[in-house]
């Protein structure tokens, strides 16, 4: 009997999620290939701190994945008709491709190659790497004023006390938290030394300075770019339905437009405002879409109609350093709010979930059940919220 054959593209939260809940759910006739550039997960929402100083954020992809996923360690360099061609040119076959090649570091603004990330494994041992080498007093700047770069300058403050830390953000800080998260954050980056500056577009990076909107410059040893994210061309290069920025175009049911046969889940994918238009580029985020690109896989199996997407957000948190944390209640829209925990409790509370999705995607992707969207959003989709 021929075996019908899956194969998920990124083994990121998005991608081991699907994989996962696939093998766990489809019959003995249905094979799952895994394809990665490394035989590692990559516990990005860790990568701030091991750029800090911490343990590595990895861990083998051996242990996030069902026994029965085949690993193929390789980078996809195009997605043809029922095949990933490889870099190496050898190429994978499948029937069902699910697309979750994540998303990373990036922006427009001139000499961004000069800075450092926290958005990838190899960013993160860069920026480690430049944090050894400079001296004890030398002043890092972090570009970008979102969870990311809140978190990146709080860590490296807290374990390189001596070093001067400063954050640019082009907006406020913290812009999708309530008043009362956003003072929370403000006055633990102040507690921690870190020297804050709003409403400061950064409008180049050079060796040694960044130049500032009106064309100010900062003497600066490292600095680290916490920007917007850029997703991987690789859907544009294979011919597949884009956006303008590059990310895999989808129905409803996160489905190619047009390619029946290709799904796609986490970062890189763009499904209707209607469905998704509160997701942002987050865990959160990606693992129920990897949820749902699996069921609507499972569902094409057995000849089912599959289910528009519904996803309800709950929290944003933020790390600042070991020992303290903002976890901001949000509505399923991901507007905050008004409960806000802080402190300690916020800490422990981020630190739970970071240790939780980690088993959740390994051992419970395939009985995972997530919160319902928007009520607006289930109203137009009819979904009960």
């Amino acid at each position: 009997m021929t075996s019908t054959r899956i194969v998920v593209v990124g083994a990121g939260y998005a991608g081991v999620t699907a994989a996962n809940r696939i093998r766990a759910r489809a019959g003995s006739d249905v094979t799952v290939t895994m394809v990665n550039p490394i035989p590692e997960f990559v516990e990005r929402i860790r990568l701030h701190q091991h750029a800090a100083g911490a343990d590595p954020a990895t861990r083998p992809l051996s242990e996030m994945l069902h026994r029965d996923v085949e690993v193929v360690v390789g980078s996809a360099a195009t997605i043809g008709d029922g095949e990933v061609v490889l870099a190496d040119g050898a190429d994978v076959g499948f029937d069902h491709l699910v697309y979750a090649v994540g998303s990373g570091p990036g922006g427009d603004v001139p000499g961004i190659e000069n800075a450092h990330s926290v958005s990838s494994l190899d960013g993160s041992i860069g920026l480690r790497n430049a944090l050894d080498a400079a001296r004890p007093d030398a002043v890092v700047t972090v570009i970008g004023g979102g969870l990311t770069g809140i978190e990146t300058a709080a860590e490296i403050a807290e374990r390189r006390p001596g070093m001067a830390v400063r954050l640019l953000s082009s907006g406020v800080v913290a812009p999708g938290l309530s008043d009362g998260g956003r003072d929370a954050v403000l006055r633990s980056l102040d507690r921690l030394g870190v020297e804050v500056r709003e409403h400061t577009p950064v409008t180049r990076i050079a060796p040694g300075e960044v130049t500032v909107a009106g064309g100010s410059t900062a003497a600066t040893d490292v600095v680290v770019w916490a920007g917007r994210f850029v997703v991987p061309d690789l859907a544009r290069r294979s011919g597949l339905p884009v956006d303008e920025q590059g990310r895999l175009r989808t129905d409803e049911t996160l489905t190619a437009v047009g390619r029946p046969d290709v799904i796609g889940v986490g970062d890189a994918v763009a499904p209707p405002d209607r469905v998704a238009h509160h997701l942002r580029m987050s865990c959160q985020a990606a693992i129920p879409l990897g949820v749902h690109g699996a069921d609507t896989v499972l569902a094409r199996l057995k000849g089912r109609e599959p289910k528009p997407l519904s996803i309800g957000m709950t929290l944003q948190c933020v790390s600042l350093g070991r020992g303290d944390g903002v976890v901001q209640v949000v509505h399923r829209d991901d507007s905050p709010r008004r409960l806000v925990l802080r402190g300690r409790r916020g800490s422990w509370v981020k630190e739970q979930i970071c240790r939780g999705t980690v088993g959740l995607i390994a051992k419970y992707a395939g009985s995972y059940r997530g919160m319902p969207g928007p009520r607006s959003q289930s109203e137009r989709v009819g979904v009960s919220a």
